[in-house]
């Protein structure tokens, strides 16, 4: 359920890895609003749940990290999963800008 989440956040502290209590803490303030509190326990459980069963998977981009209860990204895997976070629908809007009159006034003209 948290699967994309837990990736950007470990694509982010990079090789030292982080706590599943400290990833757990991220990916809870990342779907609590004002409207909605998700219960930390069970997004705890999930995460914890998720970590274990990805880096028991040879397969799997998450490993343990040198410090116990830590996860990471596996180095040569990292590049891997930034593909995952590739946005294609975006438009590149900055070639119409450019192609353009520059209609900005100068404010040094009278000088």
């Amino acid at each position: 359920m948290y699967e994309k989440q837990i990736l950007r956040i470990l694509l982010d502290v990079g090789a030292q890895g982080i706590s599943v209590k400290k990833l757990a803490k991220h990916v809870y303030n990342h779907y609590c609003t004002l409207f909605f509190t998700p219960d930390f326990e069970e997004i705890y459980r999930s995460v914890q749940y998720y970590l274990r069963s990805q880096a028991a998977k040879p397969q799997s981009p998450i490993e343990h990290a040198k410090k116990w209860g830590h996860y990471r990204i596996k180095a040569r895997q990292a590049a891997t999963v930034r593909e995952l976070f590739l946005d294609f629908d975006a438009v590149d809007n900055d070639e119409e800008e450019t192609k353009g009159t520059d209609m900005s006034l100068n404010l040094f003209d009278n000088f």
